[in-house]
C-alpha cells in the first residue's frame, strides 16, 4: 500500500515537472516571439513608415506660390494656367524633406509640369532644386535641376515612349537617399544619379505649372516614406 502511494506520488511529481518544463518552454517561445515583433517594429520605425503626403481632401500642409489655379476635383489635385501668362506657379509643401521615397499618380493633359523635391523657394521661376519632369511632349521622368545644372539625367526618347502613358494616369516613384536619386514611371527607370555632388540635400516638395504653357495637370495618391 505504501509502495503504491509512493509510486503514485513519484508519477505525480514527474507529471508536474513535465508540465512545468512545458510551461517554461512555451513562455520562452512567447517571449522570443514578442522580442522578434519588437525588433521588427523597431526596424520598421527606423526605416520609416509610409504616410500620405496629401490628405486627398484639402490643401492643408501645402501653399501656393506664383500664378495659376490649384483645385481639388474627384480626389485629385488639379493645376490650371493660361498660356498667355509667362510666369510659373507651384504648389509647395509647408514641410521640408531630406531622404525619402515618394509615390504618386499624375495625368499630364496639357503643358509642361513637374514633381519638385529638395527645393528652396527662390530663383527666377520661384523655386530652385530638383525636378522630376512631367511633360506630355517628352522627357517625362527625367531629372532637371532648376536654377542650377539644368538636365542632370535626361531620358532617351525610347525610354520615355516605353514608360509614359499619354492622357492617362501614370505612376511615378522618386527615391532620394543622399546623393543617390532614382525616378521610375510605371515601373520603368527613367533617371538615376549616383553619389551626386549637388547641393540639394533637403527642402520642400512642389508641383509645377510651367510659364508660357496652357496647363492642365492632375496629381493624386501622393505618399511618402521618410528614411531616418
Amino acid at each position: 500500500m505504501f509502495a503504491h502511494n509512493r509510486l503514485r506520488k513519484c508519477i505525480t511529481l514527474g507529471e508536474d515537472a513535465d508540465m512545468t518544463w512545458i510551461k517554461a518552454t512555451l513562455m520562452g517561445l512567447a517571449l522570443a516571439a514578442i522580442g522578434l515583433l519588437a525588433s521588427d517594429a523597431a526596424a520598421a520605425e527606423k526605416q520609416g513608415q509610409c504616410r500620405k503626403l496629401w490628405d486627398g481632401k484639402t490643401l492643408t500642409g501645402w501653399h501656393k506660390i506664383g500664378v495659376g489655379q490649384w483645385t481639388i476635383e474627384d480626389g485629385a489635385i488639379v493645376g490650371r494656367k493660361k498660356k498667355e501668362d509667362p510666369n510659373f506657379g507651384h504648389l509647395v509643401t509647408d514641410a521640408q524633406f531630406k531622404d525619402f521615397t515618394v509615390r504618386l499618380k499624375f495625368k499630364a493633359v496639357q503643358g509642361n509640369s513637374g514633381f519638385y523635391f529638395r527645393i528652396e523657394e527662390k530663383g527666377g521661376s520661384g523655386v530652385s532644386g530638383f525636378q522630376a519632369e512631367i511633360d506630355p511632349n517628352g522627357n517625362t521622368g527625367g531629372l532637371y535641376e532648376t536654377n542650377g545644372r539644368a538636365w542632370v539625367a535626361q531620358p532617351k526618347p525610347e525610354v520615355v515612349q516605353k514608360a509614359f502613358k499619354p492622357n492617362a494616369w501614370n505612376d511615378m516613384v522618386v527615391s532620394a537617399r543622399g546623393g543617390d536619386i532614382t525616378v521610375t514611371v510605371n515601373g520603368v527607370k527613367t533617371a538615376e544619379l549616383k553619389n551626386d555632388p549637388g547641393k540639394w540635400t533637403k527642402g520642400h516638395i512642389a508641383l509645377q505649372l510651367h510659364g508660357g504653357n496652357e496647363m492642365l495637370v492632375m496629381f493624386k495618391d501622393l505618399e511618402i516614406t521618410e528614411m531616418n
